[in-house]
């Protein structure tokens, strides 16, 4: 019984990694939600999962919101017109924009794990008007 326990949690373990979802997230000039836009632009998630940023359309990249990401995880940005794989790996929200577009409302939100511990941090960050509207609808769809 002891060594069937240490098998399995072997096995668990190196199987962990392997069940981590990619998620794919267009970045677009015209979308369904209107121009300047990530598609989709909310994201659910569990920690360990990853989602890869993928500039359809030119002119684009990620960067993290300043102040909207969970607690002890690093600010991040990418390169212009250059995908970008983000690692969840802690729980909570993390705000991501495309930094020429952020005047023009293009923000996505994503939830790593069940809870939102930073819910608060995103619903009154500060945010250019367009781009507060549309974090407004994605908060919207967060499950706390």
């Amino acid at each position: 019984m002891k060594r069937m326990l240490i098998i399995t949690a072997a096995l668990t373990a190196l199987a962990g990694p392997a069940l981590a979802a990619d998620h794919q997230v267009q970045m677009l000039n015209k979308g369904a939600d209107g121009v300047m836009v990530f598609e989709p632009a909310f994201v659910q998630a569990e920690v360990g999962d990853t989602v890869t940023f993928v500039p359809t359309d030119k002119s684009h990249d990620v960067a993290s919101l300043p102040g909207m990401l969970p607690e002890g995880v690093a600010e991040f940005e990418s390169k212009l017109n250059e995908q970008f794989v983000l690692t969840l790996d802690k729980p909570g929200l993390y705000g991501v924009k495309c930094k020429p577009h952020l005047p023009m409302g293009m923000v996505a939100l994503i939830q790593a794990g069940p809870d939102a511990p930073n819910y608060d941090a995103l619903a009154t960050g500060k945010l250019p008007k367009k781009a507060r509207t549309r974090m407004d609808a994605e908060l919207a769809q967060v499950k706390r």
